[in-house]
């Protein structure tokens, strides 16, 4: 029953359903302005420039600058065995390099060969002039007692050689002058041919020995006998076989029989001895000593026990620049070029020979024979067994 219906009423029409709500929005708080700051705030909206909504470019790497492609980072470089190698032989280049310079401007040097008039011409070959002086200099009285170099004034010569290289396939050289030599000193007359030293010097021995020979000279060394003594010292002395005791009634050094190492003074005392049972030809046995010496010294000098060992190595170069005296012209390569082609004298690979004498005391050459010799080294020629004279 319904109440219109009850009473007779009028029924009130039925309500639309609503459709259903959905979440309540919330309105923002509005807040009044303040009096003053609404102006302002306006003025800087207004000039503030409107930002554009548009996206940024992407960064560019500045320009030269090349980008690392993607991927993972380079692996370093390690050292192989081949790297290691090189740099070592670039160490060892830059080192032998060093020594080279060093040796080249720190060996004396004088004007040994000034050219003259009437000199002979260049022949074949090259030709050293190799003075042994006996020059006290630099030596005190303890050293002169301990090398036995007596109290000799002056400057004289104790071994004049004249080495030939060939520029054929013909043995090198080594040839012997006696100092005792009779022979025409320009200037000087006739005299033993080591005067020539004491009287000019290395230029006028020079010339003698052009003169008296007929071959040009192209290269000087000189060693004096602190120097030849401390280069032995420096390699740690000399390995010889001496045949029998040899006894110096003169300068009193004794050396003994058997092989043996010779020191420095030992050295000198060998290559000096002509007052001696052991050599019965005087300057003869001497000059044959000598030879025998220079060709064990360059064959130690050369050897890789030497040149692999920094203990000799090192006392070598330092006593060798104050050793020697080359000629102005004179370069270290040409030393080195002697030193090789004179490295055959112990095994037979270079003739060593005297100049040809008329006696034993070695006062007169041969002349017929003498010429033989000259001639065969002029013209790059093998030497004839009749003027080779050991």
């Amino acid at each position: 029953m319904s109440y219109g219906g009850q009473y007779g009423g009028h029924q009130p029409p039925p309500r639309r359903r609503q459709p259903p709500r959905g979440p309540r929005e919330h309105q923002r708080a509005q807040t009044l302005p303040v009096p003053g700051r609404e102006r302002a705030g306006q003025g800087a909206q207004r000039a503030r420039p409107p930002q554009s909504t548009r996206a940024a470019p992407p960064h560019q790497p500045p320009p030269g600058e090349r980008r690392r492609p993607p991927g993972p980072p380079p692996k370093r470089k390690r050292w192989t065995f081949g790297r290691v190698a090189l740099s070592l032989l670039m160490v060892l280049v830059l080192f032998i390099a060093g020594i080279w310079v060093y040796l080249e401007f720190s060996i004396n040097r004088i004007d040994a060969l000034p050219g003259y008039e009437g000199q002979p011409a260049a022949a074949e070959g090259t030709n050293w002039l190799i003075v042994g002086s006996d020059s006290r200099a630099g030596l005190d009285p303890e050293d002169q007692e301990r090398l036995s170099t007596g109290d000799s004034g002056g400057q004289r010569t104790d071994t004049i050689m004249v080495a030939h290289i060939p520029d054929n396939d013909t043995a090198p050289t080594l040839l012997s002058l006696p100092r005792d030599s009779q022979v025409e000193i320009p200037g000087h007359g006739t005299n033993k041919i080591n005067a020539a030293f004491s009287f000019g010097g290395a230029p006028l021995l020079a010339q003698t020995v052009e003169q008296a020979t007929g071959l040009h000279i192209d290269h000087y060394a000189e060693i004096g006998f602190g120097g030849f003594a401390n280069i032995v010292d420096a390699i740690g002395g000399v390995e010889m076989d001496i045949p029998e005791e040899m006894r110096d009634t003169k300068t009193g050094v004794v050396i003994p029989a058997g092989k043996q190492e010779l020191d420095g003074a030992q050295a000198l005392g060998f290559v000096r001895m002509r007052y001696s049972s052991a050599t019965p030809r005087s300057d003869l046995d001497r000059v044959a000593n000598q030879r025998k010496f220079i060709g064990a010294l360059a064959n130690e000098m050369a050897s890789p026990a030497t040149l692999l060992n920094p203990f000799d190595l090192f006392p070598l170069l330092s006593a060798a620049p104050d050793a020697l005296t080359m000629d102005t012209g004179d370069h270290l390569h040409h030393l080195v070029g002697l030193a090789w082609a004179m490295r055959g004298i112990s095994d037979g690979g270079v003739v060593a020979t005297t100049v040809p004498t008329t006696s034993a005391s070695a006062e007169n050459w041969d002349e017929a024979k003498s010429q033989q010799l000259f001639d065969a080294l002029r013209n790059d020629t093998p030497l004839p067994d009749s003027v080779i004279v050991n």
